[in-house]
């Protein structure tokens, strides 16, 4: 007997891609919620990946990853500040 193979619907892999990337639910959420493999779904997402980032993108991620760390030092600070006033 042949190796059984199962299609996902064009609509319901968009759908899954969608809300693993923008929603950012795991994989493994995806894939139990509609009786995949998670390889199957990592594959898939592997497709979408066309070519590393250029230099510019890598630049752009860094500025933004800085600006963020400062942010949540200057949140850790306030923090820790009003929980030693109380």
């Amino acid at each position: 007997m042949g190796k059984l193979t199962h299609r996902t619907a064009p609509d319901v892999k968009v759908d899954i891609l969608r809300r693993v990337k923008e929603e950012g639910i795991p994989v493994a959420q995806a894939a139990k919620e509609h009786g995949l493999h998670e390889t199957t779904i990592y594959g898939w997402l592997q497709h979408g990946v066309k070519s590393a980032p250029s230099w510019a993108e890598y630049a752009k991620i860094q500025r933004q990853n800085k600006e963020l760390m400062e942010i949540i030092g200057e949140l850790t600070v306030r923090l820790s500040t009003a929980q030693k006033k109380m």
